[in-house]
């Protein structure tokens, strides 16, 4: 009985080494482009001419898609800060919350398809956004994740705002609140409330939010099945409220997991993201 107990031991302790291996390989693959070194700017421009963003919400925003070599192209008009509040030079990834989780968000090709239609500006992109965040846990700063999520957001503004003019939100944040019919039907007024926060921390800037994967659609797991809810909402938003855009999540696709962007989506999020900021404000263009 001994031996056979040795052995099968010794069999669980394999099999856990080969998970154990197969994890930090897969770690390993994720992070093969991330930046090996931060890259700080010699000089910032003037403020007028640094226009900031702050990405908030949760996963899809934060960014779960794969870096690949395009996405770590620099461009010295476009900044972001890191873990200190230190303004750099961006690459992807930007977000630094969930080391283990974090990848590929749309905030590069957001700003790259911006300065390509105002040649005189350097974008400052702040990320602010945390993985699995609800609405209500926003509304109530809630500790998550060992973020506080609304005082975080108020630190990184504070931190930033010498630096340049608030000109936008980027908010895509709904997946957590689609799992219960009650939190679908209060969800426009709790986000009302959650920008409002924001606001008052900006001034009036504009905001543009992003519509749920319309994968979830699909999705049998029924936490999912009224995703479809939550992006009328969220479209409605954007009609009556003042100075939001909605941006079109059609045509893009999932990593695998029925639920985050991949990563020509999120390149892709994030051009429509530029245009639809440029929508509210014609004359920025």
């Amino acid at each position: 009985m001994g031996n056979k107990l040795d052995y099968s031991g010794r069999c669980k302790l394999v099999m856990l080494l080969i998970c154990l291996s197969s994890l930090v390989h897969a770690q390993e693959e994720r992070r093969q482009y991330f930046p090996k070194k931060m890259d700080f700017p010699e000089n910032l421009p003037p403020k007028k001419d640094v226009w900031i963003f702050i990405m908030a919400g949760q996963s899809n925003m934060a960014g779960r898609g794969v870096v690949e070599p395009p996405d770590t192209l620099s461009n010295s008009r476009i900044l972001t800060i890191n873990r200190d509040n230190e303004i750099i030079i961006a690459k992807e990834p930007l977000h630094f919350y969930e080391p283990n989780l974090t990848g590929l968000d749309c905030g590069v090709s957001f700003a790259r398809e911006l300065i390509r239609h105002r040649n005189s500006i350097t974008i400052l992109l702040v990320p602010a956004a945390v993985g699995g965040s609800s609405s209500t846990q926003w509304l109530g700063d809630s500790l998550h994740r060992n973020v506080r999520l609304l005082s975080n957001f108020k630190t990184r503004v504070e931190a930033v705002k010498k630096y340049g003019t608030m000109k936008g939100i980027l908010w895509h944040q709904g997946e957590t609140d689609a799992s219960k019919l009650e939190l679908i039907r209060s969800y426009q007024a709790r986000w009302l409330a959650v920008m409002k926060s924001l606001r008052d921390e900006l001034g009036d800037v504009p905001i543009v939010v992003g519509e749920l994967g319309q994968f979830l659609y699909g999705r049998e797991k029924n936490d999912y099945a009224m995703a479809r809810m939550v992006n009328e909402q969220l479209a409605q938003l954007a009609v009556n409220g003042t100075r939001v855009a909605f941006v079109s999540s059609g045509g893009l696709n999932h990593k695998g997991d029925v639920l985050h962007l991949d990563s020509p989506s999120l390149r892709e999020f994030g051009r429509r993201y530029a245009h639809a900021f440029l929508m509210l404000e014609p004359n920025w263009k």
